[in-house]
């Protein structure tokens, strides 16, 4: 099992934490899309680190457009020697269209066409093939020799893409090379729903399993004290609750038979009541999708929920005594 790490978005802290991460034994180091832009410190991690993948977890894809994402994936798979894996998510509605001021239609049939045009513009830059995209929602017609990269030695990167429904995941597996699985995932609904529909649309497609990455990120809390294991649990909860208002995300509430849960949520936080949310969730919930315990219980847990069946997951807990974490590290990736 490959191992995920995090850097964080800090640039003069990215490339000492990529670093620590590739000596400590981590597959992979990830960045994300939150208060700060997700490829700078990537970009500096690139040049600290020699074997540590590389991995957007996630970038706002309806925020950009096939070509800039085209160009900036090809700069950093490049700097990083063929390190750069590039994840993709869509954010919902009103971030799209509020927050970036940028069209919001279709999200699946959309990023379907985003990954091909990229794919599109890539096809011209290592294989020198014409650009000619025409799709319902992107258009790629020109591409002139000044504006092709010359450091073409790597090629294009890796593309994986979050899902959470059973029609995005069948996207990714139609198109991407691997799924990154919400935290908002439940084991049960991984099993029940994510995993199956992958298996079935990768079959149907004739495309090879054994290349295709499926990525679990669980929600953990993790201490060695009760009251440390308590903190991390409220935090939890209050992320728990703030992914369950939104509506896409209903089917995993549905799957353990929550049906108005979901509704409940979405009401408390038109309403602001962030609070009232958190306090909405029972304890069942949230044992449902956190995993609890100490470094070493976590890691077993892990192992127990997802070995044999996904292939990456990760494991955030980089303020452990180095031996300590080099262990459990070396367990999980054996697993």
């Amino acid at each position: 099992m490959k191992i995920d790490g995090r850097i964080p978005s800090q640039l003069d802290q990215a490339g000492p934490a990529a670093r620590a991460l590739e000596e400590a034994g981590y597959t992979c180091g990830a960045s994300n899309e939150t208060k700060h832009d997700p490829f700078l410190p990537l970009a500096v991690a690139s040049q600290t680190t020699t074997t540590l993948e590389l991995l957007t977890s996630i970038i706002v894809a309806f925020s950009r457009n096939p070509m800039t994402l085209a160009q900036v994936g090809h700069d950093l798979n490049a700097a990083s020697k063929g390190r750069f894996i590039m994840g993709l998510g869509t954010q919902i509605a009103p971030h799209i269209t509020k927050r970036f001021s940028m069209p919001w239609s279709s999200p699946a049939p959309r990023m379907r066409e985003m990954i091909q045009a990229m794919h599109a513009v890539w096809d011209c830059w290592y294989d020198e093939k014409p650009l000619d995209f025409r799709g319902d929602f992107y258009t790629h017609t020109l591409m002139t020799p000044y504006f092709v990269p010359e450091d073409l030695a790597y090629g294009r990167p890796r593309i994986m893409l979050a899902a959470v429904g059973p029609v995005m995941t069948r996207v990714a597996a139609e198109v991407a090379d691997g799924v990154l699985c919400h935290g908002f995932t439940t084991p049960k609904y991984m099993h029940e729903v994510t995993i199956p529909k992958i298996e079935q649309t990768l079959a149907a497609a004739g495309r090879d399993r054994s290349k295709f990455d499926i990525v679990a990120q669980l929600f953990t809390v993790v201490g060695d004290t009760d009251e440390e294991r308590a903190k991390g649990m409220e935090a939890i909860r209050g992320q728990i609750s703030f992914y369950g208002s939104t509506p896409a995300y209903k089917g995993v509430f549905e799957v353990h038979g929550w049906y108005d849960l979901q509704p409940q949520l979405n009401l408390l936080s038109k309403q602001g009541k962030w609070k009232e949310m958190s306090d909405l969730l029972t304890d069942e919930v949230v044992d449902a999708f956190a995993v609890v315990g100490t470094a070493e219980q976590v890691a077993d847990k892990l192992i127990k929920l997802y070995a044999g069946k996904v292939d990456r997951t990760g494991f955030p807990f980089t303020d452990l005594d180095p031996d300590r974490q080099k262990e459990l590290l070396k367990k999980l990736k054996a697993a």
